[in-house]
């Protein structure tokens, strides 16, 4: 019953199965990696340590994060293949308690139904007891039928097989009344050797192979968008695969052969329908499959890699098989409709009834053996990020999630901080972070490696602090976010505040208010403390934020000196203020008019004085001067 990893795809009848297994997996080059994540425990002592285990391949693994729990196991249905909820059984963490993870035992039922139960009943995490003594394996989802097919895609919580010896000691500790704590850490899970990170994604066109399909067919119309995103921006390369076999050269004139491979046998893939009889054949899939390799390298070498995901996701809403418009003319359309040459298409693809290799599909078959760290591709689809099998659900969200940890921390794009991936650990009790009720302003910052408490920036305004305890406004604008923290309040139409809109500068009381300048600001009472209206005549009248200060019967309050004056005084003084005014204008404009009256008289007499010098004592250089005494002779 149980679901183990291995080539899934029959090419129509067992001994060409076998072959073909054979001849991509022989003994001395195929190996299945299986995939690892730390597990440690953390109490009780006597078995403090860490623990491989090895990821399941359904559920969202929390890559590039961490999850502390505490294990439990269950008394009774303790492989899990039953509903808890038939024996009472809650595995539901309490609030401000560590999540739920149950420890169950393999066997009688597909791993996946077991993470299912347990999940129904509240638990966080599943690890699953090995009960043989063997080398991890991969849980991998079962085989389609009606049955698993409701709840593989709704598992959201993450599992991992352990070996058998390391259960045996979980249990061991349970049964002593140990509290037993431990860590799943996915951190390492996705290596991220450089500032890029690199992912291919091993799909198939065929859209009528059951419910892994539909699920691969939604995951790249949903995923399309964070793919391009992270292309453009040089964040990533991404490579699309497709899986193919050979036909052996005995059978090569088959019509299974022939109906399932092109260029003679060389490359295959399973019937559509699995029936030979009716509808589309395999080789109708392998051509729409080298189409779409085709497209992705002649997207990239015009640097547009991303086109790929517009023509995959635009061939599966306009090219189903279901409608019978899985064929080249329906391709050539999305092809056109998306700017690409199909002659330059044609010509990658080549002519697939030729005896003779395709240098596309023969770099594919190569490509499935594994390399390095990486193991051989058996599971369709399988997702490579950074060299390493992603195991879980392919779900935008989950995958998103394992692209992003293949980063170094701090240097990721934006979309990896966006709500699509967040952990949620800030609904409960704000994260532990700093926060402002009043204002609905928080320092918790979910992300996809989970919570972080930084101060934020709001509407222009960065707060500072640790982002724990403290976080404060800082610098202009401040008074506007929340009145910068610091005291305000409103009586009779004035409003008074202790926020100083200035860099550093703290709460500060405003004049006649005396406090912290955050929580109080009190009025100081200046008539009750005599720091006003201390004249013998005055009359002292407190006022919010300030005060009115009075004189009895005529006279007149002078606030600078704090003293009373006489009104007839004032207005006597202040009559004479006006004549003086108006004399000394007058004698300035007696002085200016004496000032013009001289200087005219003294030119006056300068050029008269000229013009008789002129007359007895002539010089050759000089003009006639004309003068009043000539004038007025002639």
């Amino acid at each position: 019953m149980e679901r183990r990893s291995a080539v899934g795809f029959s090419l129509g009848f067992p001994v060409l199965f076998l072959l073909v297994e054979v001849s991509l997996m022989s003994p001395a080059t195929a190996r299945f990696v299986v995939e690892k994540n730390s597990l440690t425990v953390t109490s009780p002592d006597s078995i403090k340590g860490t623990h491989d285990s090895a990821i399941g391949n359904f559920g969202i693994p929390q890559y590039g994060g961490s999850m502390a729990g505490t294990v439990v196991y269950p008394k009774e249905n303790m492989k899990a293949c039953k509903d808890f909820n038939e024996f009472g059984t809650s595995f539901k963490a309490k609030p401000g308690a560590l999540p739920t993870f149950v420890l169950v035992d393999r066997g009688d039922c597909f791993f996946a139904l077991k993470v299912w139960n347990a999940q129904n009943a509240g638990a966080s995490a599943v690890l699953v007891a090995d009960n043989v003594e063997e080398p991890l394996i991969t849980m991998d989802s079962p085989q389609e039928d009606g049955g698993s097919t409701k709840y593989i895609e709704n598992i959201t919580i993450p599992s991992a097989l352990i070996d058998k010896n390391f259960g045996e000691k979980l249990k061991k500790a349970l049964s002593a009344g140990d509290m037993v704590n431990v860590n799943l850490d996915w951190r390492e899970a996705v290596p991220h050797p450089d500032d890029r990170v690199e992912y291919e994604l091993w799909t198939n066109s065929n859209d009528e192979c059951g419910v892994k399909c539909d699920m691969l067919m939604e995951f790249v119309k949903n995923f399309r968008g964070a793919a391009q995103i992270l292309e453009r921006g040089g964040y990533t390369q991404f490579r699309p695969h497709y899986i193919t076999w050979y036909c052996p050269q005995a059978f090569t004139l088959s019509k299974q052969c022939k109906s399932q491979c092109i260029n003679h046998g060389r490359y295959c893939a399973p019937d559509p329908e699995q029936d030979f009889s009716q509808g589309y054949e395999g080789k109708d899939v392998v051509i729409e499959n080298l189409r779409q390799l085709c497209v992705f390298r002649v997207a990239n070498e015009s640097k547009k890699p991303w086109i790929w995901w517009d023509y995959v996701t635009d061939f599966q809403i306009r090219c189903p098989m279901k409608q019978k418009k899985y064929n080249k003319e329906c391709a050539d359309g999305v092809l056109k409709s998306l700017g690409l040459d199909v002659k330059q298409i044609e010509k990658c693809m080549g002519d697939p009834n030729t005896d003779s290799e395709n240098p596309v599909l023969e770099e594919e078959q190569d490509a499935q053996v594994g390399k390095g760290s990486r193991g051989d591709v058996t599971i369709l689809p399988t997702l490579v990020v950074n060299n390493r099998q992603y195991r879980g659900k392919l779900e935008k969200g989950a995958v998103l999630k394992a692209i992003c940890a293949g980063f170094e921390e701090t240097t990721e794009p934006a979309v990896c901080l966006n709500g699509d991936i967040e952990t949620n650990e800030c609904l409960d009790n704000n994260g532990g972070c700093w926060q402002d009720k009043l204002a609905n302003i928080t320092a918790c910052k979910d992300t996809f490696r989970g919570r972080v408490c930084e101060c934020p920036m709001v509407n222009g305004v960065q707060f500072k602090g640790d982002g724990y305890s403290t976080c404060e406004a800082s610098g202009p604008g401040r008074c506007k976010i929340n009145n910068g923290g610091c005291w305000h309040e409103t009586r009779d139409g004035k409003t008074f505040s202790a926020c100083v809109d200035v860099e550093n500068s703290k709460c500060q009381c405003p004049p006649g208010f005396i406090g912290d300048g955050v929580k109080s600001c009190e009025d100081i009472d200046e008539c009750k403390e005599k720091k006003a209206c201390q004249c013998p005549e005055c009359s002292c009248n407190n006022i919010w934020g300030s005060y009115e200060c009075t004189c009895s019967g005529e006279l007149l309050y002078i606030r600078d000196h704090d003293t009373c004056i006489s009104k007839r005084a004032s207005e006597t003084k202040t009559a004479w203020t006006a004549v003086w005014v108006i004399f000394i204008g007058l004698a300035m404009a007696a002085g200016g008019a004496y000032l013009v009256y001289k200087y005219r008289l003294r030119s006056y007499m300068d050029s008269e004085i000229r013009a008789i010098m002129a007359q007895y004592m002539p010089l050759d250089s000089q003009t006639d001067v004309p003068n009043h005494a000539s004038e007025d002779r002639a």
